[in-house]
C-alpha cells in the first residue's frame, strides 16, 4: 500500500509499505476513505516534538472494514465506519466511567493510539470497543468529511465545551482559531451557548467560526484580547473558555478571560504551559480537559451529521489526494490552509 512517512522535520513522504495485518484476533482492517492532518502532526513536523524517522504518522481517518479478526462480534466486513483516534475496549472500568482515553486494555495491549492513518489502509485495534459503524453503509460522498472531521477534531472541540460546563445562555470565549477551536465554536453552540466569542486574527477562520455560531470576533492577542472579552461581558468575563491551542500564551489568555466561577476546559496538547493556581484559588476558576475521550461522543455526533444538524467538515478547506499530502503538512503549518484531507 502507499502510505505516509515521517523522516525528519519538514520531511514526510508517501512511500511503499507493507498492508496491514491482523495481529491480535480483536483487530479489524479498514480501507482508508478519507484522512486529514491533525495540529498535533505539526508538532513533530516542525521538530518541536521528537519522533522516529521513518514512522508511520496521522491518526484521523474513515473507511470500509475489508476484514476482521476471529474475537471481533460486532463489526463486519463492509461497515463503513469512523476510526476514533484512541483504540478502547469498551468494557473495562474506564472505558465504562467514559474514560476510554486511558482504556486500561488498550494501554496493556500497546495500542493506545492508532497512528499510521494516512495510508491506504490501517489497522485498528480493538475494534468492537473502537470503531463507529455509520447507519446505512457508505454515506453520499458530501457526508464523508464531516464523518471525518468526528474521528478527532470535533470530538476533540466537543470536549473542550462539554469540560468548560457550557450550559444553555452562557457566554463562551475559545481561544484558538484552528480546526479544534473552531469546533469548540460549533460544540458551544450545540450545547446552547448565546454568545460565543472567538478569539482570531484570520479573515478566513472567523467567516467560519460565524457560521458555526460565533457571536463576536476578538482579533487581538494577550492582554489586549482580555480586555476585549471583559468589555464584551461587562467587565465579568466569560462564563467558559475553551483553550484549544497549548501554549504558555494561550493558557494565560483563557484563565484572564474566564469569569470567577468559571471554568476552563482546555484540549491544546501542553507545551510549557504553567496553570496559574493562584488565580484559580483566589476566584474558584476551575480547569478540566485533556485527552478527548471522542469515542464517547462520536455515535451522537454521527446522528447529527446524517441529519443534517451539523456540518463539522466545513473545517477542511484543502483536499488532495494521498500522494499530495506531503503538501499538505506545509500548507498548515504556513497557515495558508486550516485543515487538509485527502483521499488514497
Amino acid at each position: 500500500m502507499r502510505a505516509l512517512r515521517f523522516n525528519a522535520p519538514f520531511d514526510v513522504v508517501v512511500v511503499d509499505a507493507p498492508d496491514p495485518m491482523i495481529v491480535d484476533p480483536r483487530d479489524a482492517i479498514v480501507r482508508v476513505a478519507a484522512t486529514c492532518v491533525c495540529g498535533s502532526d505539526l508538532w513533530p513536523y516542525r521538530g518541536d516534538n521528537p519522533r522516529d524517522a521513518g514512522s508511520a504518522i496521522g491518526h484521523e481517518c474513515v473507511g470500509e472494514v475489508v476484514e476482521v479478526g476471529n474475537d471481533v462480534r460486532h463489526i463486519s466486513v463492509g461497515d463503513f465506519v469512523v476510526v476514533p483516534f484512541l483504540a478502547s475496549c469498551g468494557h473495562c472500568l474506564l472505558c465504562r466511567e467514559g474514560q476510554v482515553q486511558s482504556c486500561t486494555v488498550a494501554a496493556e495491549a500497546g495500542v493506545f493510539s492508532t497512528q499510521g492513518a494516512q495510508a491506504e489502509y490501517v489497522r485498528t485495534p480493538l475494534a468492537d470497543g473502537s470503531l463507529v459503524v455509520v447507519p446505512g453503509g457508505r454515506p453520499a460522498e458530501n457526508l464523508v468529511p464531516h464523518l471525518l472531521a468526528l474521528s478527532d477534531v470535533m470530538g476533540t472541540g466537543y470536549h473542550a465545551a462539554v469540560s468548560a460546563r457550557v450550559r444553555p445562555g452562557d457566554t463562551v470565549a475559545v481561544v484558538g482559531d484552528g480546526a479544534v477551536g473552531l469546533s469548540g465554536v460549533l460544540a458551544a453552540r450545540l450545547l446552547g451557548a448565546e454568545r460565543i466569542i472567538a478569539l482570531s486574527r484570520h479573515a478566513d477562520r472567523q467567516a467560519l467560526a460565524q457560521s458555526f455560531g460565533a457571536t463576536h470576533i476578538v482579533p487581538e492577542r494577550g492582554e489586549d484580547a482580555v480586555a476585549a472579552v471583559r468589555e464584551i461581558t461587562d467587565g465579568v468575563g466569560a462564563d467558559a473558555v475553551l483553550e484549544c491551542v497549548g501554549t504558555e500564551e494561550s493558557m494565560a489568555t483563557a484563565f484572564d478571560a474566564a469569569r470567577p466561577g468559571a471554568t476552563v476546559g482546555f484540549v491544546g496538547v501542553p507545551h510549557g504551559v504553567v496553570a496559574p493556581i493562584g488565580r484559580m484559588f483566589r476566584h474558584n476558576i476551575g480547569l478540566a480537559g485533556g485527552v478527548a475521550p471522542t469515542r464517547v461522543y462520536t455515535p451522537d455526533l454521527v446522528a447529527r451529521v446524517l441529519a443534517g444538524e451539523i456540518t463539522p467538515g466545513d473545517v477542511f478547506d484543502r483536499r488532495v489526494s494521498l500522494e499530495e499530502l506531503p503538501s499538505g503538512y506545509a500548507e498548515m503549518n504556513e497557515r495558508r490552509a486550516i485543515k487538509v484531507w485527502a483521499t488514497p
